[in-house]
C-alpha cells in the first residue's frame, strides 16, 4: 500500500497540495474578515400620523431638549380646541415662553408630576366635552388616569379652557371636571377656568378668555411683553415636480390606502362604501330628506343599532375652482407645507405632498366662518388701506369689534371665498390660505338600520342642507349635497369613505323590556334601527316588549318619514303606538311634546315597569321641551314632589334608562 500511495504523489504533487493547505489555513484563521452589510428587516404598514412625543423620550424630555416651558393638551373631536391650542402656542412667543402641542393620548399623563422640573412651566388644558358630557376619544385615557386617582401634582401650574354647548345638559363638563380634580391633586392654578359655548359665539370666548389669560400668566410668572404682535408662518412651501405617483389624494392618513383597501378601518383608514340605495323621503314640497344605504359587504365592518357612521366629505368643485380663480393659481401645482418648527409634533397641517385642488376638496374647511385670527394674517395682504382698515376693525376685542365680527361674518354666514370676493385687494398666497384654514371634519349620522336585518348595509337619514345667506348667496351643507349625487343613476357613483363610531345608545339587553321612543323629524334615524331589531327577535318567536314611538314632523302628506314602514310595523305588532304630531297641519302647532303631555298616564305607566326612555334630535328646543314633560308626568302620575322627579330622572340617566342622542 506503501508503494502505491508513493507512486500517486510525487516531490511536485506534495508540494502543491502542501500550498493549498496554506491557502486555505491562511484564508480561514488570518484573513482580515470583510464585514457583511446588516439590513433590518422593515415590517411594510399603514403610516400612521407623526405622534406628539417622538419614540425616544417623554413630553418632559422633549420640552427640556427644546428649551419648552409650557405644554399644551387637547381634547379634541371635530378640530376645533387642536386649533385653539396651536393658537395658544403660537402667542407664547410674544411673552418669551416657548409651547409644544400635545395629544393627552399619546402621552404618560403621570409624567405630569415631573413638569415642575422645568423653570416657569406651564400646562394648557384646552378639552371639549363631547355627547353626553363625555371626554373626546383621544381624552378619554387621560380623564380614566384622573379617575382612578392620578398623581399628586404639587408645583405643576395649570390653566384650562373648556369646549361646550349650552344646548346640552352636561355643558362643558369635561373642562369643568379636570379643572377641579387638578386642583385636588395638588396643581395650582394661574386662570380661571375659561367656557366656550358653541351654540353661541366659541371664537369670541376663546378670544376673551386668552386676552385675559396671558396677562395673568406675565403675572404669576413675573414676565413682559418681549415681541411684537405679529404674524408668523407656521409652516414652509416646497414645490413638486414629477410626483405624480407619491401624491395624497384624498387619504385621511396613508398614501395609497384608498387603493388598496385592508381592514381594520376606522378614522385613519376609512372604507370606501359603495352608495346601493339613494332615495327621497319627502313625497312632496321644496325640501328634501335622503335614505342612504352604504354597501359594507366585503369590509368586515360590524355595528349595533344606535351606533353612528361617520362620513369624509369632499368640498363642491365648484367653489374650489372659483377660489382657484380669485387668487388666480394652478389648482393642479404639487406642493408640501412642513412646519418651520422642528420639534412640532405637527410636520404638515394635512397629508403632504398634495395639489392645491386635492387639499381645497378634501382636507380644507372652506365653507365655514374664517375666525379672527385667519381674518388678523389675511389683513397684511390688503392692498387697499379701507379694507385693511375694515379687516382690523373685524378682530379687535373690543365690543365694536365683536359686534361687526358677529354680524359681518357669523350672521351672514361668509366663508373664506366671500372674504375674499367683498374684500377685491385681499389678495393671500394660496399656500398661506392652506395653511390657515382648519381641517375639513368627517359628518356624523345615527345609524338606520339593524345588523339582525341588514348585516352587510348601513343606513343613513339626512337632511339635504341648503339656505340663503343675509348676504343672498345660496350655501350648502358639504356632506348632504355630495351625498345627494351618490348611488346608483346618479351624477356619480363614487364609493363614500366611512368608518363607524361606538356609540352608548343601546337597546336594553333583554327585549322583553318596554321602550319610549321620542325622534322627530330625522331623530327618528336611530329608532328605524331599533324597531327593525325589535321586529326580527319577534320574528324568531320570542316575546318582545311594549315598543312606543313618538314622531314629528310638518304634513303627514309630506315629510311623515317611513310611513309606510312604520305603519306596517304597527300592523305586525311590533310597535305597540305610533304616536304622530303634525306640527303644521292644523292652526295651532302640535309638536310631540304635547302628545306626550296628553298620554302622561301611558307614559308613567311604562316607566314604572322598568321601561327605557330614548330621545334622537335637536337639543336645542325639542330635547329641553321633553325633557319638561317628562318631569311633570313624573310629578303628576308618579306623585312626587318637583325636586323628587328631577332626582328620579337623574338616576334613570345614570342607570342608562334615560339616553339622548342629540345635536344641535
Amino acid at each position: 500500500m506503501v508503494d502505491s500511495a508513493n507512486s500517486l504523489f510525487g516531490p511536485l504533487d506534495i508540494l502543491v497540495l502542501t500550498g493549498l493547505a496554506s491557502v486555505v489555513i491562511y484564508y480561514f484563521m488570518f484573513r482580515k474578515k470583510k464585514e457583511i452589510p446588516s439590513f433590518k428587516k422593515l415590517t411594510v404598514g399603514p403610516t400612521l400620523p407623526e405622534r406628539s412625543m417622538s419614540q425616544d423620550g417623554t413630553f418632559i424630555t422633549r420640552m427640556k431638549n427644546g428649551g419648552r416651558n409650557i405644554v399644551i393638551f387637547y381634547g379634541s373631536q371635530t378640530g376645533t380646541a387642536e386649533d385653539f391650542s396651536g393658537r395658544l402656542a403660537k402667542e407664547s412667543n410674544r411673552y418669551g415662553m416657548k409651547a409644544i402641542v400635545a395629544d393627552p393620548e399619546e402621552c404618560e399623563m403621570e409624567d405630569l408630576s415631573k413638569l415642575p422640573d422645568i423653570s416657569n412651566s406651564l400646562a394648557i388644558f384646552v378639552l371639549a366635552t363631547y355627547g353626553e358630557g363625555d371626554p373626546t376619544d383621544n381624552a378619554q385615557e387621560f380623564y380614566d388616569w384622573l379617575q382612578d386617582g392620578g398623581t399628586q401634582l404639587d408645583g405643576v401650574n395649570y390653566a384650562v379652557f373648556g369646549l361646550g354647548n349650552k344646548t346640552y345638559e352636561h355643558y362643558n363638563s369635561m373642562g369643568k371636571y379636570v379643572d377641579r380634580r387638578l386642583e385636588e391633586l395638588g396643581a395650582s392654578r394661574i386662570f380661571e377656568l375659561g367656557m366656550g359655548d358653541d351654540d353661541a359665539n366659541i371664537e369670541e370666548d376663546f378670544v376673551t378668555w386668552k386676552d385675559k389669560f396671558w396677562p395673568a400668566v406675565c403675572e404669576h410668572f413675573g414676565i413682559a411683553i418681549v415681541g411684537e404682535d405679529i404674524s408668523m408662518r407656521q409652516y414652509s412651501l416646497t414645490v413638486h415636480n414629477g410626483l405624480e405617483d407619491k401624491l395624497f389624494t384624498g387619504e385621511p392618513v396613508r398614501l395609497g390606502s384608498f387603493k388598496n383597501q385592508k381592514p381594520p378601518y376606522d378614522a385613519k383608514n376609512p372604507y370606501l362604501a359603495p352608495v346601493r340605495v339613494n332615495r327621497e323621503l319627502h313625497k312632496s314640497g321644496n325640501r328634501s330628506c335622503m335614505h342612504i344605504e352604504f354597501d359594507i359587504s366585503n369590509s368586515k365592518i360590524r355595528y349595533d343599532s344606535g351606533d353612528h357612521v361617520a362620513v369624509y366629505p369632499v368640498n363642491c368643485m365648484e367653489l374650489v375652482e372659483k377660489i382657484g380663480k380669485r387668487l388666480d393659481v394652478d389648482l393642479e401645482l404639487a406642493f408640501t407645507l412642513t412646519n418651520v418648527d422642528e420639534d412640532a409634533s405637527k410636520k404638515h397641517p394635512f397629508p403632504c405632498p398634495t395639489t392645491y385642488r386635492i387639499a381645497l376638496m378634501h382636507y380644507l374647511d372652506i365653507t365655514s366662518c374664517p375666525r379672527t385670527n385667519v381674518l388678523k394674517e389675511l389683513a397684511e395682504y390688503a392692498s387697499n388701506p379701507t379694507e385693511k382698515e375694515f379687516i382690523l376693525k373685524l378682530i379687535q376685542s373690543s365690543p365694536e369689534g365683536k359686534e361687526l365680527y358677529q354680524n359681518w361674518i357669523i350672521n351672514d354666514h361668509r366663508t373664506i371665498l366671500h372674504v375674499l370676493e367683498d374684500l377685491p385687494s385681499l389678495k393671500p398666497s394660496i399656500d398661506h390660505i392652506c395653511e390657515l384654514l382648519p381641517r375639513l371634519q368627517a359628518r356624523y349620522y345615527s345609524i338606520s338600520s339593524s345588523p339582525k336585518v341588514s348585516p352587510n348595509a348601513i343606513t343613513i337619514t339626512a337632511v339635504l342642507v341648503e339656505y340663503e345667506t343675509l348676504s343672498k348667496r345660496l350655501m350648502k351643507g358639504v356632506a348632504t349635497s355630495w351625498l345627494k349625487e351618490k348611488g346608483p343613476n346618479k351624477s356619480s357613483d363614487i364609493a363614500v369613505p366611512i368608518f363607524v363610531r361606538k356609540s352608548q345608545f343601546r337597546l336594553p339587553f333583554k327585549p322583553t323590556v318596554p321602550i319610549l321612543m321620542i325622534g322627530p323629524g330625522t331623530g327618528i334615524a336611530p329608532f328605524m334601527g331599533f324597531i327593525q331589531e325589535r321586529h326580527s327577535v319577534k320574528a324568531e318567536g320570542k316575546p318582545v316588549g311594549e315598543t312606543v314611538l313618538y314622531f314629528g314632523c310638518r304634513h303627514k302628506s309630506e315629510d311623515f318619514l317611513y310611513e309606510d314602514e312604520l305603519q306596517a310595523f304597527k300592523d305586525e305588532g311590533t310597535l305597540t303606538k305610533l304616536r304622530v304630531a303634525f306640527s303644521r297641519d292644523q292652526k295651532q302647532k302640535v309638536y310631540v311634546q304635547h302628545l306626550m303631555t296628553e298620554n302622561g298616564e301611558e307614559i308613567w305607566s311604562l316607566l314604572d315597569q322598568g321601561g327605557h326612555i330614548y330621545v334622537c334630535g335637536d337639543a336645542r328646543h325639542m330635547a329641553h321641551d321633553v325633557d319638561e314633560v317628562l318631569q311633570k308626568v313624573v310629578t303628576s302620575y308618579g306623585r312626587m314632589n318637583a325636586s323628587a322627579a328631577q332626582d328620579y330622572l337623574k338616576k334613570l340617566r345614570s342607570r342608562g334608562r334615560y339616553s339622548c342622542d342629540v345635536w344641535s
